[in-house]
């Protein structure tokens, strides 16, 4: 028992680390589904729809809207927290809003710049131990996920 106990308290750090790391890609694969359903229901519709992120730093603000322009219609969201109650999303501007061909408007229709990246953090964690995730959407419409610790431009993972 002794021994057993021992292990567990070892591996016990490591495993926190693994779980808040979690949240981060979590957080991160959630706002690229919501990103890619918003394009597509612009598509599918041929229509402007609107993506709009909840996140500005704060730890568990992690959550979405998709929004159909014209009628206002909440066509798609996720709730703060689900899943990454520790993680912190922090994207340049509040909202995206995509054409009937999935390219990204050069102005929202509040006026405000679209979003072109998020970036996903958890403040837990050390700079070593954590692994921050990284959002980029082009003007074309390309959602990308990335690691900006990757640095090696010939490897997929990196921004």
């Amino acid at each position: 028992m002794a021994i057993l106990a021992i292990a567990m308290m070892l591996g016990l750090p490591s495993f926190n680390e693994w779980i808040q790391n979690a949240q981060i890609r979590t957080a991160a694969e959630s706002l690229v589904s919501g990103l890619q359903q918003a394009r597509s229901e612009a598509v599918r519709r041929n229509a402007h729809v609107i993506f709009i992120a909840n996140g500005n730093g704060t730890p568990g603000v992690t959550g979405w809207q998709v929004i159909l322009r014209n009628s206002g219609a909440v066509l798609q969201a996720q709730i703060d927290g689900q899943g990454s109650r520790n993680a912190t999303v922090t994207p340049n501007n509040q909202q995206i809003t995509f054409n009937g061909m999935g390219r990204v408007l050069e102005r929202n229709p509040d006026g405000t710049n679209p979003i072109t990246q998020i970036e996903v953090d958890n403040p837990k964690l050390s700079a070593e131990e954590k692994r921050n995730l990284r959002i980029t959407i082009n003007a074309g419409g390309e959602i990308r996920l990335c690691d900006p610790k990757v640095t090696d431009n010939s490897d997929p993972r990196s921004c």
